[in-house]
């Protein structure tokens, strides 16, 4: 379910039965001792101007409530702080920790993380996303239109 809720900082995070996409994302580089919570909001503070609020959501100032759970500043923060790759049809150049975002269709984003376990058939590395019916992991790299490939290693 997809809602706006207030939740801590640094460190918040909406009940594991509840998420987005997003929250795979922010969980998993919890997982390795990164909050993106904090660094998306600090960037945010010091450079709103270079993200999407204004435009999109009519924002005048960052919140670390919402901020870091919205694909569209999660693939500017990635392209500023860590490295934006190449867009291909090539399986083998998505490595695990790479970060795809997509288009799943009239401009709806979405993102997922690449892990290190292959699909039986494909031979190609699984997604780890949830698009609405929770965390899954799946072999989607080329279901819907890809439009972001970052990795980030953190601060």
């Amino acid at each position: 379910m997809s809602e706006y809720v207030r939740i801590p900082y640094p460190g918040g995070d909406v009940p594991a039965e509840t998420g987005v996409c997003t929250d795979e994302i922010i969980r998993s580089y919890r997982a390795v001792g990164v909050d993106l919570q904090k660094e998306v909001h600090e960037d945010m503070v010091a450079h709103f101007d270079l993200y999407p609020n204004k435009r999109k959501w009519l924002l005048s100032h960052p919140d670390s409530n919402i901020d870091h759970r919205r694909v569209p500043n999660l693939m500017v923060f990635f392209q500023r702080k860590g490295e934006s790759l190449p867009i291909t049809t090539r399986a083998q150049d998505y490595s695990p920790g790479d970060l795809v975002t997509w288009d799943l269709g009239r401009g709806v984003p979405h993102i997922g993380i690449v892990v290190d376990q292959r699909d039986h058939l494909s031979g190609r590395y699984m997604i780890v996303h949830n698009i609405g019916e929770g965390p899954k992991m799946e072999d989607v790299l080329f279901n819907w239109k890809i439009t972001g490939h970052y990795r980030y290693y953190g601060p």
